[in-house]
């Protein structure tokens, strides 16, 4: 029983002298302690995690140990509108309300033949007056002002008559995309402020007091002069 008791105290200091490595590969008996067996495999486990790093090149190991960087979201600016087909024809189909829907009508039925330039230009007149303290406050009201009473109209389509009924499906693709970035926020830099336009066919007594702001396709674009009051103005102002 001594020399049985000498011989295990040997082979004990033994195994602890030993390397981490040479010691996983000791198999000692766990009946009456299982946290050795569990040293065991968690030794071997970070022995074979060990050989395994050993095994990849600098680069590759740099890039496994390096954390990802957190990404930063940023508000960036609205991409610039292009006043072309192209650039309308690849946006996705727009929606959206009643200010949508009576911009996007008064585009069809007033400027559908004009240009995407055109187009925009009238948006602005129409935006324009309803940031101005002499129209309605909001995009139906400006578009409805005077409609139901005879030679007060605001705009010719909405008491010609006819039924607003939209024929040309891709015209009216179209001017609902503009009409989806203006009221968005586009730049309303075309007209300079304009609030008034009449198309090249006709010449109103207006037209020779209010400023004119620009001309795009057939329409001629004006401001509001300072002094209104003193200015005549009839009562279809921008009649096409």
């Amino acid at each position: 029983m001594r020399l049985y008791g000498v011989l295990w105290a040997a082979c004990l200091a033994a195994t602890v002298s030993l390397s981490p490595a040479a010691r996983a590969d000791v198999v000692l008996s766990t009946s009456n302690d299982p946290g050795i067996e569990l040293d065991y495999r968690l030794n071997k486990l970070l022995n074979k995690e060990r050989t395994a790093f050993g095994r990849l090149d600098a680069a590759r190991l740099e890039r496994l140990s390096t954390l990802p960087e957190t990404k930063r979201f940023t508000k960036t600016e609205p991409a610039k509108v292009k006043y072309s087909v192209g650039y309308i024809d690849n946006l996705p189909r727009a929606s959206g309300g009643d200010a949508w829907k009576c911009l996007a009508e008064a585009l069809y039925f007033e400027a559908r033949g004009e240009s995407v330039k055109g187009q925009f230009a009238v948006a602005e007149v129409i935006l324009n007056r309803v940031d101005s303290v002499h129209y309605p406050d909001s995009v139906c009201g400006v578009i409805r002002q005077g409609t139901g009473r005879k030679f007060a109209c605001q705009f010719t389509y909405t008491c010609d008559g006819h039924a607003e009924v939209v024929h040309e499906k891709k015209a009216w693709n179209r001017v609902a995309k503009v009409a989806r970035l203006m009221l968005d926020g586009a730049a309303r830099t075309l007209t300079k402020g304009a609030t008034h336009y009449h198309t090249k066919a006709v010449n109103p007594r207006w037209a020779k007091k209010f400023p004119r702001t620009t001309t795009i396709g057939v329409h001629h674009f004006y401001r509001m002069p300072t002094r209104v009051s003193s200015v005549e103005v009839s009562p279809v102002p921008w009649l096409q």
